[in-house]
């Protein structure tokens, strides 16, 4: 189920057998009413303001679930026919049983055949092991939307916090089931901010979140938890020589999993805006040997074919240069620098800007070639399925 370069592993354990219990079970007798117990979780980090692992998991670890998948007709819980089966992590966002985790732990293959999972199963610390049906999933952001029948269940939903104003350096804490261990924490710091990942699809996510806490094959799902027990992000990928953790794990933001979660729910997939432009990133000495006088933007490199930018007139320089190793930069051409008045930025880069935005919608571009400035309306496309033809 990976679909990482070999220097990069999406933190899902697959190939799994022996994931135990079936689904057969049937009750008898007198009809029970069954009713959901939510347990709402406050004050976490409030009472001094440290951190405490100790506290976090005791109260958070309930809402956190191991995620089973099997695909193909001959996968089984127990393993012995030896379908195609994966494991993964994901936590409880509501008493309704809505569940968040990875789109790769629950589907196979890339786009336009994404297949799902043929059945998914949710077990809970309880040791409670229920059905659950894929609302849907989002490839462009890792994130896929679940939902078990609440009844008769225990849970403990997670608060999501915010991707603004993180800091270096700041505890967390990552819940999950590496290599198939359940309910397993492991703690570390945020060792960097405005990380690019790979989805799965041609276009990467921005604005990852980099950990040194323990991330593993199996933790991909899981939550990345503040000292106050908000979750940041989801765990879901390492980087990594050996396949195992090496200290340089990736999260999704939570501003990017919030919205993916709220489309996922209201009508089962995640719409992105499309330009259609490659960009290098602007720096001052880039801008010097360009005779820019900028100190951020996107420097074109190609435009797509029938793209909104190529309909807009948008155009990468022609003449190809070579600069501090760097081969064919385009000089030259236009140089994108805001997006509706916000002006682009290391942090708010062009693409983190464009994906943020609908399918359909018209945005002013602020445009710079040579000496001369310009604004262009552009009608933002859908993110195609299909890499380019080439």
């Amino acid at each position: 189920m990976s679909r990482r370069p070999a220097a990069l592993c999406a933190a899902a354990l697959v190939g799994l057998a022996g994931c135990g219990g079936s689904d057969n079970s049937r009750s008898s007798g007198a009809q029970k009413v069954q009713t959901t117990k939510v347990q709402v979780v406050e004050g976490l980090g409030k009472k001094n303001g440290n951190f405490d692992p100790d506290e976090i998991y005791r109260r958070l670890a309930p809402g956190v679930v191991t995620v089973i998948s099997l695909f193909g007709q001959g996968a089984s819980l127990l393993g012995e026919d030896g379908g195609e089966g994966g494991q993964g992590s994901g936590f409880v966002i509501d008493g309704q049983g809505y569940i968040a985790t990875n789109a790769h732990v629950v589907t196979s293959g890339s786009p336009p055949n994404i297949r799902r999972a043929r059945q998914v199963f949710v077990e809970f610390s309880s040791g409670d092991r229920v059905p659950a049906k894929v609302i849907g999933d989002d490839p462009n952001a890792d994130v896929a939307l679940l939902k078990v029948a609440p009844r008769a269940l225990s849970l403990t939903p997670l608060k999501l916090g915010t991707s603004n104003h993180l800091n270096v350096g700041a505890p967390v804490a990552a819940i999950g089931s590496p290599f198939g261990e359940r309910q397993s924490l492991s703690v570390g710091v945020i060792s960097a901010l405005d990380r690019n990942i790979e989805s799965l699809t041609r276009f990467q996510i921005g604005n990852a979140i980099q950990t040194d806490a323990a991330i593993n094959p199996g933790n991909s799902g899981g939550p990345l938890l503040s000292r106050q027990g908000r979750v940041l992000g989801i765990n879901a990928q390492i980087k990594s020589q050996s396949g195992g953790g090496e200290g340089v794990g990736f999260a999704i933001p939570v501003d990017a999993v919030r919205r993916s979660l709220r489309e996922l729910r209201a009508k089962g997939r995640v719409d992105y805006a499309f330009l259609g432009v490659t960009t290098l990133l602007l720096y001052p000495q880039l801008a010097d040997r360009l005779d820019l006088k900028l100190r951020d933007g996107a420097v074109i490199s190609s435009v797509e074919k029938g793209s909104p930018a190529d309909k807009a007139g948008l155009e990468a320089g022609r003449r190809k240069i070579t600069f501090q190793g760097q081969e064919d930069v385009p000089d030259g051409g236009d140089v994108i620098v805001a997006v509706d008045g916000k002006k682009l930025s290391r942090r708010n880069d062009l693409a983190d800007v464009i994906s943020a935005l609908p399918a359909g919608k018209r945005v002013e571009l602020d445009v710079v070639r040579g000496d001369d400035r310009r604004t262009v309306t552009v009608k933002l496309g859908s993110r195609p399925a299909r890499p380019p033809a080439r």
